[in-house]
């Protein structure tokens, strides 16, 4: 199970993890010898992921909402 919590930012439970399932994929993928992988959060609320690992990157798919959008200036 993956989950995460941000109560300092309003966030009780994000519904399905990005970030969570970028760093399982990157520990799953070789054990499992299969780059593409898709995640169920099997719960009330639910939700899919899918990763492919891509060299040194891992890809996320299946749908989304967007939440915020913005631009980052260094």
């Amino acid at each position: 199970m993956s989950r995460c919590f941000r109560p300092a930012v309003g966030i009780q439970e994000d519904l399905v993890t990005g970030s969570a399932h970028c760093t399982l994929a990157s520990w799953w993928v070789p054990r499992l010898q299969r780059a593409d992988l898709l995640a169920e959060r099997a719960s009330p609320r639910g939700g899919f992921v899918g990763t492919t690992l891509a060299q040194d990157r891992v890809l996320l798919s299946w749908r989304a909402v967007t939440v915020l959008r913005g631009r980052l200036s260094g």
